[in-house]
């Protein structure tokens, strides 16, 4: 009997934990304030550009941001979801934005998991500007932005989340 209820308790407090991690943010954002525009991340080539330079290289498209990191198990167990949205929407740009602690950790996951797209990481960590804008408490987190570098689509937690399709069908039939 003490064994049951141990087990009870214990289920109760993971599913709180749960929970608390990935509590839906209350306000749906349609616009990145100039702080998180201003947020500064590094390319791949060691490079400094604030996340309004990316945005603006890419004006007049449909992007997917993918806030993840190498040690998120959901992070890496979506892949094939991700890949599958990608292969879906080629002409969608997707930008992979890592919370990675480590540079090296981010650089090899790219190679050893072969993620296509346009990446960059917060050399700063998880607590930034950016992330503090979008209410980020879990990885993977994706956002949609229109063509004019609005958030269309502001939470979701897996790639092949219906909404996310749908806000990108939306927004292709916008472009014509």
């Amino acid at each position: 009997m003490k064994y049951l209820f141990a087990l009870c308790i214990l289920a109760v407090g993971l599913g709180l934990n749960t929970a608390q991690a990935q509590k839906i943010p209350q306000e749906n954002k349609t616009i990145f304030s100039e702080e998180a525009l201003n947020q500064k991340v590094l390319t791949l080539d060691n490079e400094s550009i604030e996340l309004r330079e990316i945005f603006e290289q890419n004006k007049g498209e449909i992007i997917v941001l993918d806030i993840w990191a190498t040690w998120c198990k959901d992070c890496i167990e979506g892949l094939p979801q991700l890949q599958a949205l990608q292969a879906q929407n080629p002409e969608v740009i997707f930008v992979f934005l890592s919370v990675d602690r480590k540079k090296n950790a981010w650089k090899n996951g790219i190679e050893k998991y072969q993620i296509a797209g346009k990446h960059y990481w917060f050399d700063s960590g998880w607590k930034n500007d950016f992330n503090n804008y979008i209410d980020l408490n879990w990885v993977p987190r994706y956002l949609v932005v229109n063509q004019q570098g609005e958030i269309a689509k502001y939470y979701a937690v897996k790639a092949n989340d219906p909404s996310i399709q749908s806000t990108l069908d939306t927004l292709k039939q916008e472009r014509f």
